[in-house]
C-alpha cells in the first residue's frame, strides 16, 4: 500500500466524523431598535412644531373625560384620542385676511407720524461743551409752538462723515492741510464710516463710505494731497498788462492775454476768475449721505477757506437738500478766512463778486460748527475736536404737530433754561417722505 492510498483513507475518515457531529447554532442578528418619538425630546423648541406650546402640538394627546352616569356603559369608550387639529387663534391670522363675521380685527395698527430729531450742542461763554443737562432743561419750538419731548439721549452715536477737501487753496496753506490729513483717521472710531471728496475746478469723489479704521482711508487721503494755487498780481492795464508784448506768428505767447474774446483787447485784459466749486462738492457728498441708515449721524466735514464761485448748484438748493435729509455741515476754516478780523470781513458779500466765505452759512443753517485754525498743529487738533463734538451731543426728539402733507419749511428753535449758554442746533427742516413711518 502506497502513501497516497493511506492519506486518502485518512481524509475520508475525517470527513465521516465531521458529518456525524452536531451542527453549531448560528447566532441571530441583533433586533432593530426603533428611534424614540419626537414628542419625547425636551427643551423649549418642539421638533416639527417650532416654539409653540406643547399643548398645541399635534404629537400630544388629549384625555377624554368619562361619559355621564345616565349614558350606556356597555359601549366601549376610548381612553384617549389624538388631538385632531390645532386650535385656531384669532390673533394668529395673517395680515390682510378679513376676520370672520362677528369677530374683532386684532391685526397690526399702522399710524403715520412725523418724528423729528434735533441733535444739539450746548457751550458756555468760553466755548466749552456743557454736560450734565437733563430733558427738563430743554424746550423745543417748531414754528413758534412748543413741542413735547418724546426722546432724549446723551449717548454718542456713530458717524457717517464725508470729508470735503479744498484743493484750490494757496500753496502755502495747502502744504499745512496736506501735512494734517494723516491725523483724520485718529479722530474716528471703529463704528464710524467715512468718504473722501475734493474740489477745485469741479468736485471729485475719491472713495465711497468705508470703515473709519480701514486701511483704505489713509491711502485715499494720501492721494488727495495737491499743490494748491499760486496767487498772482492782477494787472490788466499799463505797459506790462495792457497788451501782448511778445508775439509769435501773430499770436501771443501767453494765451491768457490773447487779444479778442473774453480775455480783452489791446488796451485792456480781462483777468480770469478763480473757480471754487464748494456748492457742488457739498451737494455730491450729501447725495451719498442721504441713502445711509438713519441710525448714523450724517456729517459733512469741509476743510476749506470757504470761497465759492463757479458751482452749478446754488447755495439755497444745497441747503434745502441738507435740511431735508438731516445732514449737518462742520468744518475747519483755514487760510485768510481763519485770521482774526479778516475772517469776519470775508463773511460780507458784494454783489456780482465771489463769495469769500460761504462755509459759515452752511454750518449755521444745518446745526454744525466751525473751527478756525491757521497753523498745522491747530488743523490737526481740530479734526479730533470737531468729530468728538459731532458724536457727543444731546439728542432731542419730538412728534411734529404739523400735517404730514405740509411740505413747507418748518423752523426749529431749541432753548435751555440756563443763562449765558450758546445753543447750536439746526434752524429748521423740510419734511421728507422718509420721515413718515
Amino acid at each position: 500500500m502506497n502513501l497516497g492510498t493511506v492519506l486518502g483513507a485518512a481524509a475520508q475518515d475525517q470527513q465521516r466524523k465531521q458529518s456525524n457531529a452536531p451542527e453549531a447554532p448560528v447566532p441571530n442578528a441583533p433586533t432593530p431598535q426603533l428611534a424614540p418619538p419626537l414628542s419625547s425630546v425636551g427643551g423649549p423648541i418642539t421638533p416639527g412644531a417650532g416654539t409653540r406650546p406643547p399643548a398645541a402640538s399635534s404629537s400630544t394627546t388629549t384625555v377624554v373625560p368619562p361619559p355621564p352616569a345616565a349614558a350606556d356603559q356597555s359601549a366601549p369608550q376610548p381612553a384617549e384620542q389624538p388631538a385632531s387639529a390645532e386650535p385656531q387663534n384669532q390673533a394668529d391670522q395673517t395680515e390682510g385676511q378679513a376676520p370672520a363675521s362677528g369677530q374683532e380685527d386684532l391685526g397690526r395698527l399702522v399710524i403715520r407720524v412725523n418724528y423729528v430729531q434735533v441733535p444739539t450742542i450746548v457751550k458756555d461763554s468760553k466755548g466749552r461743551e456743557v454736560a450734565g443737562l437733563t430733558w427738563r432743561d430743554f424746550a423745543v419750538f417748531e414754528n413758534g409752538q412748543r413741542q413735547n419731548l418724546a426722546f432724549f439721549s446723551v449717548s454718542p452715536q456713530p458717524l457717517a462723515i464725508a470729508y470735503v477737501i479744498d484743493q484750490s487753496l494757496p500753496s502755502n496753506i495747502m502744504v499745512k492741510v496736506n501735512d494734517s490729513l494723516g491725523a483724520i483717521q485718529g479722530s474716528l472710531s471703529p463704528s464710524d464710516s467715512a468718504a473722501v471728496f475734493s474740489y477745485a475746478n469741479g468736485a471729485k469723489e475719491w472713495t465711497g463710505f468705508t470703515g473709519g479704521q480701514s486701511a483704505r482711508l489713509p491711502a485715499v487721503l494720501a492721494l488727495t494731497k495737491a499743490a494748491g494755487s499760486d496767487a498772482m498780481v492782477p494787472i490788466n492795464s499799463g505797459p506790462i498788462g495792457g497788451g501782448c508784448s511778445i508775439m509769435q506768428n501773430g499770436w501771443c505767447v501767453d494765451p491768457n492775454v490773447q487779444q479778442g474774446g473774453s480775455t480783452g483787447n489791446p488796451s485792456f485784459i480781462t483777468i480770469p476768475k478763480q473757480i471754487h466749486t464748494l456748492n457742488d462738492a457739498i451737494l455730491g457728498a450729501a447725495r451719498q449721505l442721504s441713502v445711509l441708515p438713519k441710525e448714523r449721524r450724517r456729517i459733512i466735514y469741509v476743510i476749506s477757506d470757504g470761497k465759492e464761485y463757479g458751482s452749478k448748484a446754488t447755495w439755497k438748493e444745497v441747503v434745502r437738500y441738507l435740511q431735508t435729509n438731516n445732514i449737518a455741515v462742520y468744518g475747519t476754516l483755514v487760510g485768510s478766512s481763519a485770521e482774526w478780523g479778516v475772517g469776519f470781513l470775508d463773511r460780507l458779500h458784494l454783489p456780482f463778486t465771489m463769495y469769500e466765505n460761504v462755509l459759515y452759512k452752511y454750518t449755521v443753517a444745518t446745526g454744525g460748527d466751525l473751527d478756525a485754525e491757521t497753523g498745522a498743529n491747530g488743523i490737526q487738533a481740530s479734526y479730533q475736536k470737531i468729530a468728538s463734538e459731532a458724536r457727543n451731543q444731546y439728542t432731542l426728539g419730538y412728534y411734529s404737530h404739523e400735517s404730514v402733507f405740509d411740505t413747507r419749511f418748518r423752523t426749529v428753535e431749541v432753548r435751555v433754561n440756563r443763562p449765558n449758554l450758546t445753543i447750536i442746533a439746526k434752524r429748521g427742516y423740510y419734511p421728507s417722505g422718509q420721515d413718515y413711518r
